[in-house]
């Protein structure tokens, strides 16, 4: 099956029922409003040449049925950041897949400041130029039965690419990559095995589906179980989302730490109290968030972990199995194994090493990429580029990318381990991040991106070197205040690094 086969079979068992409540356009749709409107925008999208279809759409109503319609017409959606870089990332894009056509949306450019690219269609001009015999066709075959309408809306089987999405490019040039209807589906399928989630679940959609975060765990999740979900356009609008989470009774609130930072600041104690499952993942979860929002709501925020290649889950903690400051147990049907980083020895629990992961979940391929697929996929296998442990219990434990660690006088520091060290030392909600600058004596030194100068620095350095080696202690502190951050919620580490190495260059702090 394919997933916008598994969407018909949903909305035509929930018809009735609100499947998302738009905040960016204040319109609540059923089930049965969006199977129309998605067999809709099927039918115009059938139309463009390509077998891609860029979409660059706000986390809405729009988005989903942009998504849902590409796949009913046949077309393979590519999902596109427009967080950061909008027009040259919907080139790079074009360029990338060969297509023209991106639906997007004109207030969206105006909001971003973005000069429109060619073969740019605006979702307001294809709903303001629909005809009646176009609504009426749509409202006509969602009523074929079930059956009859999937094989219209089936195109290929579960090994057919459901999406092209972008990896973050936080590190360097983004890689294009294919995930599978069967990729997705093995983490929407499996999630509600291990946590207790149900059609009567009612999720945040906060997450931009240009990130597959969002794109399956609050887009295909929800639509997969048959619950609502309350989009909003604009994850940083922290508290317009906690209004929400009050209003709706939202129960499931899935994010990254960034985020639950915001819905911690924006709250009052207890207004949360209707989350049932709030889950963390795409970067460290610190301990010091995790106790606030425990000592504040009562809700533990159990943590996963992930990457695009693995749609995106691989592990997390869950009741009853919840290791705080582990990434969890893998998922039941994936496998896990640690290899030695010199030698590619498979090591026993406890010891550190490359993690490398195999499954369902693991995605085709990069697009027109041979060399890059190949050096990350051996066998099945895909190597993740992350350091890790796996204990005597079988919890997965990340010690950071392999690209952030350094080599500073013949020694490998975590520059992950003293980012984690420098956050429970400063101040609350301070970001920060720690990156390596040139050092022709020693190969490297280890710096640190600051949100905030306002810490008594020499306070901070002296515990500091209580609990890192010398080499790994900060040489300087940069004060950048709006630390880059990408739409994830992750820290650009590619730009903090290019501002701090100008910094040491040009000798400012």
């Amino acid at each position: 099956m394919q997933l916008q086969q598994k969407f018909v079979e949903v909305a035509k068992k929930h018809a009735k029922k609100i499947a998302v409540y738009d905040q960016a356009t204040g319109k609540d749709l059923s089930y049965d409003r969006m199977l129309i409107a998605a067999l809709i925008l099927a039918g115009r999208f059938k139309k463009y040449k390509s077998k891609y279809l860029g979409i660059m759409v706000p986390t809405s109503a729009g988005c989903l049925l942009s998504t849902l319609g590409a796949l009913m017409a046949g077309k393979i959606p590519v999902m596109i950041n427009y967080s950061t870089g909008a027009r040259e990332n919907s080139i790079y894009a074009q360029e990338k897949c060969s297509f023209k056509t991106i639906v997007t949306s004109q207030k969206l450019l105006e909001k971003i400041n973005c000069e429109p690219v060619e073969g740019m269609v605006y979702l307001e001009d294809i709903m303001a130029s629909l005809s009646t015999p176009e609504k009426l066709k749509a409202a006509l075959t969602s009523k074929l039965p079930k059956g009859m309408l999937q094989s219209k809306v089936g195109h290929g089987d579960e090994n057919s690419t459901s999406v092209v999405l972008f990896t973050s490019g936080s590190e360097k040039e983004p890689k294009a990559v294919q995930l599978t209807h069967k990729n997705i589906f093995h983490n929407i399928s499996t999630i509600p095995n291990i946590i207790d989630i149900s059609e009567n679940d009612i999720f945040a959609g906060t997450l931009p589906l240009f990130h597959v975060f969002g794109l399956t765990t609050t887009f295909w999740l929800p639509i997969y179980l048959g619950a609502s979900i309350i989009t909003h356009a604009n994850p940083l609008d922290y508290g317009a989302i906690v209004k929400s989470i009050i209003d709706y009774k939202i129960t499931v609130l899935i994010g990254t730490p960034t985020f639950f930072h915001g819905y911690q600041r924006k709250s009052n104690p207890g207004e949360l109290s209707s989350i049932r499952y709030a889950i963390a993942g795409a970067d460290k979860l610190t301990e010091k968030l995790r106790l606030s929002f425990q000592k504040d709501h009562g809700i533990e925020i159990l943590e996963g972990y992930g990457a695009t290649e693995t749609s995106p889950v691989v592990s997390v903690n869950v009741p009853g199995a919840n290791k705080p400051g582990s990434i969890g147990k893998p998922l039941p049907g994936v496998q896990v194994k640690i290899l030695d980083r010199e030698t590619d020895e498979e090591l026993p629990a406890g010891k550190e090493g490359k993690i490398l992961v195999k499954g369902d979940l693991i995605m085709k391929g990069y697009l027109g990429d041979v060399e890059e697929t190949s050096m990350h996929m051996h066998g099945g296998w895909y190597d993740t580029g992350d350091m890790g442990v796996i204990d005597e219990d079988g919890f997965l434990w990340h010690r950071g990318r392999l690209k952030r660690f350094v080599k500073v006088g013949g020694e490998m520091v975590s520059l992950v381990k003293v980012e984690e060290v420098l956050t429970k030392l400063l101040p609350e909600g301070v970001i920060c991040c720690v990156v390596d600058v040139p050092n022709p004596k020693k190969g490297a030194d280890v710096v640190a991106a600051v949100a905030t100068g306002e810490f008594d620095r020499k306070k901070i350095l002296k515990m500091m070197a209580k609990e890192l080696p010398a080499i790994a202690v900060p040489k300087e502190f940069y004060v950048i205040e709006d630390i880059p951050i990408m739409g994830s919620g992750k820290v650009a580490f590619r730009e903090v690094e290019k501002i701090c190495r100008e910094r040491q260059e040009n000798g400012k702090s």
